[in-house]
């Protein structure tokens, strides 16, 4: 696959103008629209890593897309064209590039924090209960293992981290100190909405969603989903039928990649290591599973 697969870690195009580079996504700005293009680049534990994942930006770009029409009803969203023959003329020269990973969107204002909602007790969250019982200063019920489902799903603002450097969790608190009162409350009560409608669709599909993590962004006076949505990069996706409570799960996502950085005691620190090709091509395969599970198509 390696051999015949293009793998996309940046971006190029000399007639569109760059906005910046994001840890996955190169940004364009049209004039009217920005340009989101989702590379193969991987980040892991806010590193990013030196080589790409076959597949993965159209991957991401097409489960975001899938996630988005899914939910439009609950709250607006960015997408303003998500196929490749609608942009702009000064983009065709691209369009081999651009084909299934690109999206163009209207030009929002993020909001300065990212919408985590957990549904199971895993990761950063996992080892705070175990130190407090709490998951991000949320009291949670005593007697909870490593991959509990919680008795409901909560949510759990961070900041946003620049490329290098690690988000930080905040309460519920600071987040309404950054973005006033009404702004922050709307922004929890869609997100776990958004979570408990995915996670239920996911579930029909055979997947468990065990956290997430959104963005939003205001369009003039219009609260907006901006950004990727329920992705392996942005989620924790579980084979629910290998689910079993009380130890790490199997995943469709970069826990993979994550585990294996563990595994060689990485020290979260740039620049990423060099990975193995089977770690590489394995990761690659569980975002197209992940995709095809959901969406019931192959990667375009």
């Amino acid at each position: 696959m390696a051999a015949t697969v293009k793998v996309i870690t940046e971006t190029n195009f000399p007639a569109l103008k760059l906005l910046k580079r994001g840890k996955v996504r190169d940004i364009y700005d049209l004039g009217e629209h920005f340009l989101i293009v989702a590379t193969d680049r991987l980040s892991a534990f806010d590193v990013v890593m030196p080589q790409g994942i076959p597949y993965k930006g159209k991957v991401l770009t097409q489960i975001s897309n899938f996630w988005f029409e899914q939910t439009k009803n609950l709250i607006a969203n960015h997408i303003v064209a998500a196929d490749a023959k609608d942009f702009p003329k000064a983009c065709a020269p691209y369009a081999d590039d651009l084909r299934g990973r690109s999206m163009m969107v209207k030009k929002t204002a993020p909001l300065g924090v990212e919408c985590i909602v957990r549904g199971y007790l895993s990761g950063s969250g996992w080892a705070e209960y175990q130190r407090s019982t709490t998951v991000c200063k949320i009291p949670l019920p005593g007697g909870l293992v490593e991959s509990s489902r919680l008795p409901q799903p909560i949510f759990t603002p961070s900041t946003k981290a620049e490329v290098g450097t690690h988000d930080e969790n905040i309460s519920f608190e600071e987040m309404a100190a950054m973005e006033g009162e009404e702004t922050s409350k709307k922004v929890r009560d869609v997100s776990i909405e958004i979570f408990s409608r995915a996670s239920r669709v996911a579930e029909s599909k055979g997947i468990i969603i065990a956290d997430t993590k959104m963005e939003f962004g205001r369009y003039g006076g219009t609260l907006m989903l901006i950004d990727e949505l329920l992705t392996p990069d942005s989620s924790r996706f579980w084979p629910q039928s290998n689910y079993v409570p009380g130890k790490p799960q199997e995943s469709f996502d970069k826990q993979f990649v994550r585990d294996y950085l563990t595994s060689i005691k990485f020290n979260k620190q740039p620049p990423g290591p060099v990975m193995p090709e089977e770690i590489i091509m394995k990761t690659s395969e569980l975002y197209r599973e992940a995709l095809q599970r959901l969406t019931g198509k192959e990667v375009e």
